[in-house]
């Protein structure tokens, strides 16, 4: 389906994100409003050892709850580098680690609907423990590793309800299932 934007209209726009409006023109020349949330691309990562995973911890201002998830995040507004980077960036600011090895398995549309925005997903294995460098807004998150049964048990009964970690695990059964 070919659609043809006529004009952009900028609605509100913050460091983090930028929501627009655009009036379209669809193929049968029938005309509509596309709302889209511009941010950021970001990068999750599955660090994985001993048969098990690192999973984060933290309070989901917009959801009002705590929540399990993979390291994950986007740079901050000012910095910029690679998504192989900011995957690295991520994984040691929110647990601390480091990886030696990394394998990237694939992009995955957070919500196509809405936005471009792209989560990286990325397998890190050989880690080496470090101490976290959080951002104020994670200063309530926690680290801890779990047992890669824990992990899909988790992910079964609703414990982690993250879309896009839930997606980055179906991403790396399907690619590299044994880890």
């Amino acid at each position: 389906m070919s659609i043809t934007t006529l004009n952009s209209t900028l609605v509100y726009e913050n460091p983090w994100l930028a929501v627009r409006e655009d009036q379209v023109e669809y193929a049968d020349g029938s005309r509509g409003t596309q709302s889209v949330v511009d941010r950021p691309d970001f990068a999750l990562v599955l660090p994985a050892e001993r048969d098990g995973f690192h999973l984060v911890e933290q309070y989901r201002y917009a959801t009002g709850l705590r929540s399990w998830e993979f390291p994950s995040g986007s740079w901050p507004p000012g910095s910029a580098g690679s998504v192989e980077e900011m995957a690295a960036a991520e994984l040691a600011e929110e647990t601390g680690h480091t990886a030696r090895h990394w394998h990237r398995l694939g992009g995955l549309h957070v919500a196509n609907g809405t936005t471009g925005q792209v989560v990286h997903v990325f397998l890190a294995t050989d880690l080496t423990a470090g101490q976290p460098r959080r951002e104020v807004a994670e200063q309530d998150m926690r680290a801890q590793w779990f047992p890669r049964a824990e992990v899909e048990r988790m992910l079964r009964d609703g414990t982690i309800t993250d879309a896009p970690s839930l997606a980055a695990y179906l991403l790396l059964t399907l690619k590299v299932p044994t880890v």
